[in-house]
């Protein structure tokens, strides 16, 4: 693990070329499902900031639950990566900066009706205003990149 807790893959080949295909397929159909589960709709994440509909707290609520799951089997099973790699999900740590983060990214969200999920979903179904939000979110993660060192714990 490297000193923001990240675990490397262990892997010595990675993937190139046409090999990268797979993850531009499952980034369209994940944009599709976005789409069509109206969870890029800025009215809809407008909704859920107003308190007026469950629609996202249900998608969002069901992916917790969903990610919860399968991190408990992942780590109870042993259940090892497709090359037989032993998964390494290291434990968080908690920093102060999570709180301040995590307020100005709800408060980012709230504004623009975009978070970086279905950012590029927004795009390519011609929100192009969304732009300003992946440009904000870039600059973002690099000043964070850039200075993650230098933050209070």
């Amino acid at each position: 693990m490297d000193e923001h807790g990240a675990a490397p893959n262990l892997r010595e080949d990675h993937d190139r070329g046409l090999e990268l295909l797979k993850y531009l397929i499952i980034g369209v159909i994940f944009g599709i499902v976005f789409v069509k589960a109206e969870i890029i709709s800025w009215f809809r994440i407008q909704e859920m900031f107003r308190l007026q509909s469950f629609h996202m707290y249900g998608v969002i609520g069901s992916a917790v639950v969903t990610g919860m799951i399968s991190v408990q089997l992942i780590k109870r099973l042993n259940i090892k990566t497709i090359h037989g790699e032993k998964i390494l999900i290291p434990d968080k740590v908690f920093k102060k900066g999570q709180i301040i983060g995590g307020f100005i990214f709800g408060l980012g969200w709230a504004i623009t009706g975009a978070c970086p999920g279905p950012l590029f979903a927004q795009i390519g179904s011609g929100y192009t205003v969304v732009l300003v939000t992946l440009i904000s979110a870039l600059a973002g993660t690099w000043v964070y990149g850039k200075f993650a060192d230098k933050l209070p714990n």
